[in-house]
């Protein structure tokens, strides 16, 4: 059903259509906004998966802790 979707010819065109619809200055400005978000984007998967990993460290560590205290 989507055979050839995303054909070169395809991809020419629709960049011809954005590149009337936005005009030059205007498209350039939408790919830069566009590689910004990605970027930022990529940042805050990287930082969440790594806070992530801590937080599961931290809370083993101190799940021992805790638990000798109240046996105590």
């Amino acid at each position: 059903m989507f055979e050839g979707l995303a054909s070169p010819l395809h991809l020419i065109v629709v960049l011809i259509i954005a590149l009337l619809l936005f005009g030059p200055s205007k498209l350039a400005g939408l790919g830069k906004g566009l590689g910004e978000g990605i970027r930022n984007f990529r940042d805050a998967m990287k930082e969440g998966s790594s806070g992530t990993d801590a937080g599961k460290t931290d809370t083993a560590a101190t799940a021992p802790a805790d638990s000798a205290e109240k046996k105590s």
